[in-house]
């Protein structure tokens, strides 16, 4: 057991040590900046508004997704989940500081008007990182869950697919389990938060998971192309090759 311990430890430094830190980069505030927009319900008017609802963390969780891909391909699902649980752990961090903050005595730029000093607006920012904890129990469930959906199918399709194109491959496993793990995460979020958080009902529930999905899937069909030349230059590079022969020895992934 001890050594199975050293070896994960040793496993984890190598691959952080390996990973390009602006991929990781990118993949953290991705998913804290999709956390704090989930604390914002779109406004889709009247009519479209009866039966479908959508949060503001749809402009961020796509660039989570296509991140775990690459990484999913160039190091495989057990790397893509250490680095899900890493980024959450890391979310979890920002999002404690900021509920410190927002107690901090204080006045936030926006409430100032002129001379004086308007405490509803101040109030307002100080509760809505306040609410962050909610929206973060939410989304890590919803993430989680989702994002380990996401790495094992992708990793499947690409291993169904390993006779096509590469791009090909890798491409149609990022649209499919983007897809996939996308419904999951916003069904999740939705059933846990935004029903008892913004009021939704049980069919905007559905219908944001399922229109939710769909968009992602647009972003993904848009910059998937720019995440396969990412891994292929990794490949090329041979970028972790001491990770990769330390966890599956020569063998394929």
């Amino acid at each position: 057991m001890t050594e199975k311990i050293k070896k994960l430890f040793l496993e984890i430094k190598l691959l952080f040590r390996s990973i390009p830190s602006i991929l990781l980069a990118f993949n953290v505030v991705a998913i804290v900046g999709m956390n704090l927009l989930a604390n914002k319900s779109l406004d889709l008017g009247e009519k479209v508004g009866s039966w479908l609802a959508l949060d503001g963390g749809i402009i961020f969780s796509w660039l989570v997704f296509l991140t775990m891909d690459v990484v999913t391909r160039r190091f495989g699902v057990k790397a893509a989940n250490i680095v899900s649980l890493f980024t959450l752990f890391a979310n979890l961090v920002f999002a404690v500081i900021l509920i410190i903050a927002s107690y901090i005595p204080g006045f936030w730029g926006l409430s100032f008007e002129g001379d004086t000093i308007n405490m509803s607006v101040n109030n307002a920012l100080d509760l809505t990182f306040r609410g962050e904890w909610f929206v973060l129990l939410g989304s890590s469930v919803a993430f989680i869950v989702s994002a380990v959906v996401n790495n094992f199918l992708h990793a499947g399709l690409e291993k169904l697919m390993k006779d096509k194109k590469r791009a090909l491959a890798f491409s149609v496993s990022s649209y499919v389990s983007t897809f996939v793990a996308q419904f999951i995460d916003n069904m999740l979020f939705a059933f846990i938060v935004s029903i008892n958080f913004f009021g939704w009902s049980a069919v905007q529930c559905v219908t944001c998971a399922v229109t939710g999905a769909f968009a992602e899937l647009i972003f993904e069909i848009i910059f998937s192309p720019v995440g396969y030349r990412i891994v292929k230059r990794l490949e090329d590079d041979n970028v972790g090759a001491e990770y990769l022969e330390l966890v599956y020895g020569g063998k394929e992934k």
